[in-house]
């Protein structure tokens, strides 16, 4: 997720969550075991090192990933598709695979990413912005709502892609996903101060409310989708963030009370 880099826990009021935001612990602990297991990260001696790692890592991102053009057809591409797929490295060649299911992948793609930088991107934003969010909906609610609206933006940003060059490079990271946190976020506690690092000739901490850190950053998003030419998917992250923000106003304006803030008594749950 491409922005300025934020840090701390901001809520509303500016006290910290009044229970343990285990299910937004528990996301970023899976998704780093995840990276740890898999070729990205080049510690398991199973995938390889070198060229091979990389076909490897290619390819695992291939069976695990969510392919536009899988979702939108409901079957896993075949052969001759593949061959439109550029090889990571010179004679990578990635296989069928037949077993797919397309509907899964959608989830199993939030948890893998392209290395450590692309999962750390990620899981601030989820670190920061994730309390707030599971603290108001509860835990089951918040785990729901985060696949739903991942899911929401993974395949809307499949139809668009669909009859593209990208409708068979797979689609990975939980971008979708935690733009739909950071939508809700945005709903739920808009006047919160959120530190961000701002680049003057050397990184400055400022203190902005909430409404303007992620308001730019949307707008940043549609920019960048406006202007194309990159290999991040930024639509996904526009789609994720308006549909956070749209159900979580909907929850809100037609009960009010079903998002309050929940007591504090000092204990977690």
């Amino acid at each position: 997720m491409a922005t300025p880099v934020l840090h701390q826990l901001p809520t509303q009021d500016g006290a910290p969550p009044a229970r343990a935001p285990v299910v937004t612990l528990a996301l970023i602990a899976f998704s780093a075991l995840i990276l740890l297991i898999g070729p990205s990260f080049g510690l398991n001696p199973a995938y390889g090192t070198g060229p091979a790692r990389v076909c490897a890592e290619q390819q695992y991102e291939q069976r695990w990933g969510a392919v536009p053009a899988e979702l939108v057809g409901n079957r896993p591409l075949t052969a001759a598709q593949l061959t439109e797929l550029p090889p990571a490295v010179p004679d990578c060649r990635i296989s069928p695979t037949p077993d797919k299911i397309p509907a899964l992948s959608v989830l199993t793609a939030f948890f893998v990413h392209a290395g450590w930088l692309h999962l750390v991107g990620n899981m601030l934003f989820l670190f920061v912005f994730g309390p707030g969010v599971e603290e108001r909906f509860g835990r089951i609610r918040f785990l729901l709502g985060y696949l739903a609206v991942g899911s929401l933006a993974t395949y809307g940003y499949a139809y668009a892609e669909v009859d593209s060059s990208e409708a068979v490079r797979a689609l990975i990271g939980a971008s979708g996903a935690i733009a739909g946190v950071l939508g809700a976020y945005l709903r739920l506690h808009p006047r919160a101060r959120v530190t961000a690092l701002v680049p003057l000739l050397f990184f400055l901490p400022l203190r902005f409310p909430a409404w303007l850190v992620l308001g730019l950053w949307f707008v940043l998003q549609w920019w960048s989708v406006r202007a194309g030419g990159s290999e991040v998917a930024y639509l996904v992250h526009v789609i994720g963030f308006a549909t956070g923000y749209l159900a979580t106003w909907a929850v809100t304006w037609a009960r009010p009370d079903t998002l309050a803030p929940p007591p504090r008594t000092g204990a977690d749950e």
